[in-house]
């Protein structure tokens, strides 16, 4: 882990970077900041085609991030289903998931007054 406070806005930045090296889509950002009582500041939310492009988003995302900002995940889950992958990055929280998956679980309805942002792909 690196000595300086990372900035959110950095990790976000390496965060979607890594997901669009390895063609991750549909990439939205959910800023929960000032929501009361929400598990972290931001959850970024993208989706693979299949079980293999969804782990490699998750090794992208470390890869770029450990690159760029020194600094790694505190918590990952799911890799071994690779059909929803949560990154704990403490403030920004990632979940890269299969298209279905993501359909069922709906993340981006839970927080209704949260400012949602869909990044266009640049790939």
């Amino acid at each position: 882990m690196a000595d300086k406070q990372i900035n959110n806005d950095e990790l976000i930045a390496n965060i979607i970077k890594g997901i669009e090296a390895v063609k991750g889509e549909n990439i939205t950002i959910i800023d929960l900041k000032h929501i009361d009582n929400t598990p972290c500041d931001y959850f970024i939310i993208c989706e693979g085609n299949s079980n293999t492009q969804v782990n490699s988003i998750s090794n992208s995302v470390q890869r770029v991030v450990s690159k760029e900002l020194h600094d790694k995940p505190w918590h990952v889950e799911g890799e071994v289903s690779s059909e929803w992958v949560l990154m704990d990055y403490v403030n920004v929280v990632v979940h890269i998931f299969q298209k279905n998956i993501r359909g069922y679980y709906k993340l981006e309805n839970l927080w209704g007054d949260a400012k949602i942002t869909t990044i266009d792909s640049q790939y």
